[in-house]
């Protein structure tokens, strides 16, 4: 009689090959070139798609129990955040606004990722990338819905958090964060992976994730920054898939690196022009500051990135085009921005206000070089107009730079006296750029970026108003037809910090808990 076989457990390895490469097959029907034509256009040449490794090896069924163990302890905390009236322990009513451009701009960002990574899923011919594509797909469905639920709580108590998604394709600074990810969407799937998991998740992330909700935690916010670092863990599955992507395709063959560096230049500095908004809230929307987005950008960047592109120098691979502007521009860019939105404060669904003066010395103390000299005379004389009842509101809208679609208030490079504007003709049309980086994208791909659009021409042009305005009624206001088109609650949602509803609200709530404590 024959000795029953015992079934040898698989290891870790074998498991989630067994669990990716060996649930996939070649199709008969159609040939594989047909059936995964995506992967072959743009140029990019994979010899053996097993070469494919993924650090984690992280299988679907050990997933979903991960994740669903991280589901109850995030849900536990929101909940008891909720129940306990959270909203009134947050340091300072202002803070609020930077969860307002966090829901409005990154929150919709979480599900456009997420549609990308499961259209690039469906395209890769290689099964390893195809799960971990997928997987991560899941991860941002799951980002943008906590993130969701977190934020919702403070939708009971303060206005301009009504209506993200509306906001979000329609507003006009959303555009910056809108475009970015329509530009990586339309991109091929080996460029979208290149913008995605390597340029933003695996060089940039941590400059949005980390400070910011370490933010969140010394104002008070247990709500956010718990949703923040449940988030982070997924994170680094992303940018290891980000890394894998980059050194698979430098390491298949050599013609790849020539299109792997355009690809790193270009979103580097798409990168680095989305975040000018995080930086902004980074240095002047939390009360109480973590640290710089100086301080952020030197340890997260130079010196975080620094290391990777030397590690990538093996491969032919050198630092961005673009870095070395990028690093002078970390004494510059958050003032701008906040200047900025300072001024269009009137049609931007958040508040705006001046740094209080024990604000102005940090700033002053973080940036030495360059706040006192070019920012704090700005900042003083805003407030002096203000004091005097000539608060000031721009009544127009900002040109964008066609590329990255940020106002045009960046400066030259060395010179933060002057505006930095460059131009390009492309079939009789003139299009505008705030630096040199924007310009070369556009002029690499001028077919592509020429069809933007551009929310600022859209109004002008009579697009953004509701359905069924008539423009040519007597007494016609076009900017309240546009705020009606935002869904922007003028008087509420809108203008200075002071003054404000909810700055009005909050000072009440905070004196009846008081109140009630004395009881």
């Amino acid at each position: 009689m024959d000795a029953p076989a015992i079934k040898k457990k698989l290891g870790l390895k074998d498991r989630y090959a067994a669990m990716t490469r060996g649930l996939a097959w070649d199709t008969t029907y159609q040939p594989m070139d047909k059936v995964f034509p995506f992967d072959k256009y743009e140029g990019i040449k994979i010899h053996d798609w097993d070469k494919w490794e993924d650090p984690f090896r992280l299988t679907m069924d050990a997933y979903w129990k991960y994740q669903g163990e991280k589901e109850k302890k995030l849900y536990a905390v929101i909940e008891a955040f909720a129940q306990n009236n959270g909203q009134l322990g947050i340091s300072d009513a202002r803070y609020v606004n930077a969860l307002k451009i966090f829901f409005q701009a990154v929150t919709p960002l979480e599900y456009h990722s997420h549609r990308g990574f499961a259209h690039v899923g469906r395209h890769f011919t290689g099964a390893g990338a195809r799960v971990a594509a997928q997987m991560q797909s899941i991860d941002e469905l799951r980002h943008c819905q906590t993130e969701t639920h977190a934020l919702s709580h403070y939708n009971k108590y303060f206005n301009g958090l009504h209506q993200a998604p509306h906001m979000f394709d329609r507003v006009w600074y959303l555009s910056v964060p809108k475009s970015f990810f329509e530009d990586a969407s339309t991109a091929g799937p080996f460029e979208f992976l290149t913008a995605v998991s390597f340029s933003f998740e695996y060089v940039l992330t941590n400059l949005l994730f980390v400070p910011f909700m370490s933010g969140a935690a010394h104002n008070g916010d247990m709500s956010t920054v718990t949703f923040g670092f449940s988030a982070q863990s997924d994170e680094s599955r992303h940018m290891t898939l980000g890394i894998e992507c980059i050194r698979f395709m430098l390491e298949q063959d050599p013609a790849n690196v020539p299109i792997v560096q355009k690809w790193i230049d270009k979103w580097f500095w798409r990168g680095y022009r989305l975040l000018t908004i995080v930086g902004m809230m980074q240095d002047y929307m939390l009360p109480k500051r973590v640290m710089s987005w100086k301080e952020a950008w030197e340890m997260y960047a130079e010196e975080n990135g620094g290391a990777l592109f030397r590690d990538l120098a093996r491969y032919g691979i050198r630092e961005p085009k673009g870095w070395k502007e990028a690093c002078a521009g970390k004494d510059h860019i958050t003032h701008q921005a906040w200047s900025g939105f300072y001024n269009y404060a009137a049609v931007a669904p958040f508040h705006t206000w001046i740094p209080k003066e024990d604000e102005l010395n940090w700033l002053s103390e973080k940036y030495p070089d360059t706040f006192d000299k070019y920012y704090r005379p700005r900042f003083e004389h805003f407030h002096a107009q203000q004091q005097q009842g000539k608060r000031f509101y721009n009544k127009t809208l900002p040109m964008l730079c066609t590329i990255c679609q940020v106002p045009m208030f960046f400066t030259e490079p060395g010179d933060p006296t002057k505006i930095c504007y460059r131009e390009s003709d492309y079939h009789g049309d003139k299009y505008h750029f705030c630096s040199d980086g924007c310009k070369e994208i556009f002029d690499d791909e001028p077919e592509k970026y020429s069809q933007a659009w551009l929310p600022v021409h859209q109004i002008y042009q009579g697009n953004c108003f509701p359905e069924g305005t008539d423009p040519t009624v007597e007494g016609f206001d076009p900017l309240a037809a546009v705020m009606d088109y935002y869904d922007l609650k003028v008087g509420r949602d809108n203008f200075d910090f002071e003054g404000s509803e909810d700055q009005k609200n909050f000072a009440a709530w905070r004196g009846e808990a008081a109140q009630g404590d004395k009881a």
